[in-house]
């Protein structure tokens, strides 16, 4: 904001200054308020992965094609953490990755096809704290958080990333957290995380692998989910707390745009629920398109740096 100011004579120059004065004043306090709003509304939350469980065939059409080793840091690991034990085929990008499951994969109600979750995480040590303050604004009484640690093999449980969920009651097939990994876990040789590059960094570049470098995948851009009515009731809050910025779609679902990746969730019934569709970056850009079909889904690479994959409805 500019501060006119007029000189024109002696007998008015006071009431200018006076004026001047008011108008600096609340200009101060219009850009405290500004700042304070931009600190308000700054993004704390960004994709960190999501999970879906798909058909056998599917899943394991995925662990066991050879193109898709080559297109991405494709990791097949068993993994226990939290009291549980879970089999898993991971695709890594540089900051974001994806993670499939086979049915029968998980216990109980998350081994059913579609079953899905969504992990968004902070970047810097201590903005979980803000989340959970911002999603009792919102007007959630007791957000739910949890404690995950992580079992390399020894027996010996290692703190991993506390979570917070705008509710602790069972979810019908998606299942969404906000999350921040620990500095216990990055200090564990085994992790075999990255060294921090500002204080407080707990980045999702400093937790994942460099694979990515040595394959065509950069990233995770997209993600598309039918995600049941009452769980994405209870996911958005915790878009709202992250930061993202929210748009509604005609059918009742919701499109979270912020930092790098298109969240896309449907409102379906649950039998319509799960993975409808992934979109990727890659690393350098290329002249030709390659289909792969692998399992019931279509992976289309190129033209250009991208690539999607598409994956079909149960029927």
């Amino acid at each position: 904001m500019m501060i006119r100011r007029t000189l024109r004579m002696i007998t008015v120059l006071a009431a200018t200054c006076t004026v001047a004065l008011a108008g600096a004043v609340a200009t101060g306090v219009g850009t405290a308020q500004a700042e304070e709003n931009q600190q308000t509304d700054r993004q704390l939350l960004f994709y960190n992965h999501a999970y879906s469980v798909l058909d056998k065939e599917t899943a394991d059409a995925i662990e066991n094609s050879a193109y898709l080793r080559k297109f991405a840091g494709l990791e097949v690991r068993t993994t226990s953490g939290g009291g549980m034990t879970w089999k898993g085929r991971y695709i890594y990008g540089r900051q974001t990755y994806f993670e499939f499951f086979g049915e029968g994969d998980l216990p109980g109600q998350d081994a059913e096809f579609g079953s899905a979750g969504l992990g968004i995480s902070t970047e810097h040590a201590g903005d979980l704290g803000t989340v959970t303050q911002r999603l009792k604004d919102q007007g959630i009484a007791e957000p739910f958080p949890y404690r995950q640690t992580r079992d390399f093999g020894d027996g010996v449980r290692v703190p991993w990333f506390d979570t917070i969920r705008a509710t602790g009651e069972q979810y019908d097939a998606f299942d969404p957290w906000a999350m921040e990994y620990l500095p216990e876990y990055f200090a564990d040789p085994r992790s075999k995380t990255g060294p921090e590059s500002y204080p407080g960094d707990v980045s999702r570049d400093r937790y994942l692998p460099d694979t990515y470098r040595d394959h065509q995948m950069l990233n995770v851009t997209g993600v598309r989910m039918g995600v049941p009515a009452r769980d994405l009731g209870n996911t958005l809050p915790l878009l709202k707390a992250g930061g993202f910025t929210l748009q509604s779609l005609p059918n009742g679902g919701v499109v979270a745009l912020g930092g790098g990746t298109r969240i896309q969730l449907d409102s379906v019934p649950r039998e319509r629920a799960g993975l409808k569709q992934l979109q990727l970056s890659l690393n350098q850009p290329v002249a030709y398109v390659h289909v792969e079909r692998i399992g019931h889904s279509t992976l289309v690479v190129g033209p250009g740096a991208r690539a999607v994959w598409t994956f079909d409805a149960r029927k």
